[in-house]
């Protein structure tokens, strides 16, 4: 939780959302992305430069920023691939995660997105919202048909809580067989209790409200020590309840 004196220092800051165009973007990113990633929650980054987590793709893909104006930080991003930027790069970051061949057929439709994160001062969701309004004016923009992304779920009690969680959204919502992907390195399920009631993720359950189907089980991401599912949205089929609402603040100005 935010501290008073923390909420009074934000309630002058306007924020806006942006595209990276220079490299000062990119790396106000990437530094963003190190702290959360890094600082926070301890993953094992292999970045060349640290301080910044950077990786291959990075050069290729979209970065999406909300910055307050106020000081001129970084404090939200996005990252998107695109499917032409994917066949540059030799495959999307999830193909590293995952065996995607029964997606091959939707390939040059899907916009994958990932690296999403808040600074821990301005998580009161109105960042979030500002980034939500980034990707639907990039779905409108490029016509695209899939969006598709790693959410990772905390393995910090040893993954007991990741397996529950994959329980739920198994039950509630699993892509058609033909969507269907397989993990390179599995979450172990069978070892795992999965009988918790653990509550999902906020960010998951946005996706999931907006029609995302969860494409088979976890795998494990070690240098973050998540548990990783791959979600496929259909844009076309999103519920129509929270797609107008979605939709609707892409045409909005994005100045909190």
């Amino acid at each position: 939780m935010l501290h008073l004196d923390a909420l009074q220092n934000l309630r002058p800051s306007r924020l806006v959302f942006q595209y990276g165009r220079s490299a000062a973007d990119v790396r106000a990113a990437q530094k963003l992305r190190w702290r959360v990633f890094a600082e926070e929650m301890g993953a094992r980054l292999s970045s060349p430069e640290p301080g910044l987590d950077q990786d291959r793709f990075d050069s290729l893909c979209d970065h999406l920023l909300v910055r307050d104006t106020r000081s001129g930080e970084v404090v939200g991003t996005y990252r998107i691939i695109n499917a032409e930027q994917a066949h540059q790069a030799g495959g999307f970051y999830s193909d590293a995660e995952f065996d995607l061949s029964r997606l091959s057929h939707l390939r040059a439709q899907i916009m994958e997105v990932g690296r999403a994160c808040v600074h821990p001062e301005y998580r009161s969701g109105a960042v979030i919202a500002a980034l939500w309004s980034g990707l639907a004016d990039y779905i409108r923009a490029h016509g695209v048909r899939y969006l598709m992304g790693c959410a990772s779920i905390s393995m910090a009690d040893g993954g007991h809580g990741a397996a529950s969680i994959y329980r739920q959204l198994r039950d509630l919502h699993a892509a058609p067989a033909e969507w269907r992907v397989f993990p390179h390195c599995p979450l172990p399920l069978e070892r795992l209790d999965a009988s918790a009631n653990v509550e999902v993720p906020a960010l998951i359950k946005a996706y999931l409200r907006v029609g995302a189907y969860v494409c088979g089980e976890p795998a494990w991401d070690p240098d973050f020590n998540t548990a990783d599912c791959l979600l496929l949205l259909p844009t076309q089929h999103m519920d129509h309840r929270y797609s107008r609402h979605f939709l609707k603040q892409s045409r909005a100005e994005s100045r909190f």
